[in-house]
């Protein structure tokens, strides 16, 4: 820790001179506001206008310089050189959120920079502060209102927030995003993943309108070591008056309770009141209300404890089995990214009618309505990072990014009863350097939330004289260990499968969060035919079977819900840039598998219930 310690210093100090010699440096956001939809907020969604920048020219000159001068000027661009060309007035629209793959065919395979336009008027009032909130952006963003640069953000999935209080005008007022969505080596995820790099602003724009001094965060949770106590605490941004409170009501608990704002802005709380425990059979969320400055903040909240007792995971003290499902995000209404509640339930839907308690929003973290549909629906989450492959793990911007990321799925999310597990990685390469670098991320998770599981999820087992031995040493730092392995469609034939046995140097409870194979819906043959339903099921049959012999198993995952977009897939009349090991195909249509793992779960779901 202390050698990351000084080459962050380093780092920073690098940051701090490309910034004076006007490079873009890296943006590690922090201080998120908690549920800014929950604010008086003014939404920026709709048409944007918008142009193709594949060459940057609206950013440097043919010098490969940055402009010094001012950038835009109305609907034009205007900077130390002549762009003429630039005319957002004349630009095609595009819609916000969504991607620009799937909106415009031209675009499909586009990776590059794309420059977002919209006018919008604002009431400003004096005594409030603006934000602008973005949902996501990929992967990254430079944002200009009214001409000038407010932030910059790296990381395609999770939000981020500007004050632009300074910027904005009363009336008219315009916001520029540059987007850039191309990979490169030193990102979190690196260049080579195997879902498909949506470019875009993915996810709702808003501006908040907030009080000069306001309640800028908070965190409310049952007791880590006693369910009969609820605690909180809060964090206000501004400067609070000696002797301001926050008053607390959950109307259904019979609480209202007014705590003091101490003088650092912080204020904290612990509430003895017996709360209906949230589970997945009972999906309990008491409505909470905050109020501070003439602000009144809404939220649903679930009360829960998650915890490991040697090989078991337990809720609200009783050990359970996770029937789950992997699940990408991608549209199950439209083509593209996912991003409304529309998307989420219908998704989250389909979990429940395969008889799930629990899924995996691989690879990355999803948007805030699939978290907030799981805790209404009593679905547990894995939530995950991009720490994808094969990062440059010895390089410390990299991990200053992929610890930005780690910080800000948390900072969303934390109130979120649903979510029991942070994963901090997939299937990455067994090697020290590695190991420093996640050791560390799963510090940071417990520093910031010591209530919740930390997993990741390996593809490095050895072979060992029975079979399978989970050994990779990261199993040792994380609650609970993950496994990737495609028995039956990777190396062995389905039926091989059945009698493989595993094993773990580890006394923690798994889950295999990956397992599976392919079909095309529809393709119909002998179980023996790569790519029919026929085939699919079979890996399935063959693999429940297996894992039925692992002691240490809690629950499993399976890859994947649905058919999801991928550059890797090419093979025609088949993928056709489609990663097929979906249980349903792109528009919702059952396969055999579905029904081979619906049946699997609803005989474990009747063994806990007679437990």
């Amino acid at each position: 820790m202390k050698n990351r310690m000084y080459c962050f210093l380093l780092l920073w100090l690098s940051i701090a001179m490309n910034a004076y010699a006007g490079q873009l440096p890296t943006s590690v956001a922090t201080g998120l506001i908690q549920n800014p939809e929950g604010r008086n907020t003014t939404s920026l969604d709709g048409q944007w206008s918008y142009i193709i920048d594949q060459y940057e020219t609206g950013y440097y000159n043919h010098r490969y310089e940055v402009s010094k001068s001012g950038w835009f000027k109305n609907r034009k661009m205007v900077n130390s050189w002549d762009l003429i060309e630039y005319d957002f007035s004349t630009a095609d629209k595009i819609n916000v959120p969504g991607d620009w793959n799937s909106q415009k065919q031209h675009m499909m395979f586009y990776e590059g920079t794309v420059w977002y336009h919209k006018d919008f008027s604002v009431n400003k009032k004096a005594d409030k502060r603006y934000v602008v909130n973005f949902g996501a952006v990929n992967y990254q963003a430079i944002v200009y209102v009214n001409g000038e640069k407010v932030g910059s953000h790296q990381g395609g999935f999770t939000g981020f927030q500007f004050d632009i209080t300074e910027k904005l005008k009363d009336g008219s007022n315009f916001i520029v995003v540059k987007v850039d969505n191309r990979r490169e080596r030193n990102q979190v995820p690196t260049v080579n993943t195997d879902w498909w790099n949506y470019g875009g602003i993915t996810r709702s724009v808003s501006l908040l309108e907030l009080p000069g001094s306001y309640l800028a965060d908070y965190k409310i949770q049952l007791s880590k070591k006693d369910q009969s106590v609820i605690t909180g605490s809060f964090k206000i941004s501004g400067k609070p008056k000696t002797g301001e409170k926050i008053t607390l009501r959950i109307p259904e608990l019979d609480v209202y309770k007014q705590i003091e704002v101490g003088r650092s802005g912080t204020a904290s709380f612990n509430l003895e009141k017996q709360a209906e425990l949230w589970s997945p059979e009972i999906p309990k969320l008491y409505q909470v209300e905050l109020e501070y400055n003439g602000e009144t903040i809404q939220d649903r909240i679930g009360f829960r404890t998650i915890e490991v007792d040697g090989s078991e995971i337990k809720l609200n003290g009783q050990s359970l089995y996770l029937r789950g499902i992997s699940i990408h995000e991608e549209s199950p209404l439209t083509n593209g990214r996912a991003w409304s509640e529309e998307d989420a339930r219908l998704l989250l839907g389909w979990a429940k009618e395969l008889g799930c308690n629990f899924v995996r929003l691989a690879h990355y973290p999803h948007n805030e309505f699939m978290v907030k549909v799981a805790d209404e629906l009593g679905l547990m989450v894995w939530s995950e990072i991009p720490v994808y492959w094969t990062l440059v793990f010895e390089n410390e911007e990299v991990y200053v990014n992929a610890e930005q990321q780690l910080t800000e799925m948390i900072s969303r999310d934390k109130n979120r009863a649903s979510v029991i597990m942070w994963s901090v990685a997939n299937e990455t390469p067994n090697h020290e350097q590695r190991l420093n670098f996640l050791t560390d991320l799963v510090e940071k998770a417990r520093g910031l939330d010591d209530t919740r599981l930390i997993t990741a999820a390996l593809d490095t087992q050895t072979s060992s004289k029975n079979g399978k031995l989970i050994d990779d040493p990261l199993a040792n730092v994380v609650d609970v260990i993950g496994i990737n392995a495609y028995c039956g469609w990777y190396g062995k034939k389905p039926e091989e499968c059945s009698s493989l046995s595993w094993e773990s140097k580890y006394l923690k409870p798994v889950i295999m969060s990956e397992f599976g194979g392919g079909a095309l819906q529809g393709l119909h043959g002998k179980s023996n035919e790569r790519w029919t339903e026929e085939y699919q099921a079979a890996v399935y049959e063959h693999n429940l079977q297996m894992i039925e012999n692992f002691s240490l198993l809690r629950g499993v995952t399976p890859w994947i819900l649905k058919d999801f977009r991928s550059p890797k897939r090419p093979l025609a009349n088949i993928q056709d840039y489609w990663n097929r090991k979906g249980l349903l195909s792109e528009t919702g249509e059952k396969k055999q598998a579905w029904y081979v793992l619906r049946d699997f779960y609803l005989q474990k779901q009747q063994e806990q219930t007679r437990q």
